[in-house]
């Protein structure tokens, strides 16, 4: 449901702001969005205790730069009670604007080793395939082969080496 909702935001504010904008109010956001993984934060803005102005009040101190499509934006959220959506509505705008570039990122798991040329390669490669421009980044996550994922376009490659051993294990008893 709050998917929904983020969505008909962020189309207001695609419709509302120009490509330079939108670029400034995902940065916004995406540095709002930080403070929600904080629990008290997150007490204070679900709380039927604390009023809504008082909720936008410290949600606006919070803010650095006071662009006024934003303020506006953050208080529109307070009046429909909201603000718990920001991350979900930073989440939708950021893959709204990749849409809208055709701009797509994502990450490669691996246990060994990966230059910056084979990261390019890598690059090139899902860039012509999908008819966008891909920007891949090595992941600190560890894993037993290769792996790229990228989220926006529901893609994910892998290579296992678990994965190979156990196939050519059972060919291996098939043949026997």
């Amino acid at each position: 449901m709050g998917n929904q909702i983020a969505k008909k935001y962020v189309n207001a504010l695609i419709r509302s702001c120009s490509d330079k904008e939108l670029n400034q109010l995902y940065k916004e956001l995406k540095d709002l969005s930080l403070v929600y993984s904080e629990d008290r934060f997150m007490n204070i803005i679900l709380s039927p205790d604390v009023k809504n102005l008082e909720k936008e009040n410290f949600v606006l101190s919070l803010v650095d730069n006071k662009n006024k499509k934003f303020v506006n934006f953050l208080k529109l959220l307070s009046q429909n009670d909201r603000l718990e959506l920001i991350p979900l509505i930073c989440d939708e705008l950021r893959y709204q604007v990749a849409v809208k570039n055709n701009k797509f990122n994502g990450i490669i798991m691996s246990d060994f080793k990966i230059t910056k040329a084979k990261i390019k390669t890598l690059e090139e490669s899902f860039s012509s395939k999908f008819n966008s421009t891909i920007k891949l980044e090595k992941s600190e996550e560890e894993y037993s082969g290769v792996k790229v994922e990228i989220d926006d376009l529901g893609v994910e490659v892998s290579f296992s080496l678990e994965r190979l051993k156990a196939q050519m294990s059972e060919h291996i008893l098939k043949a026997i």
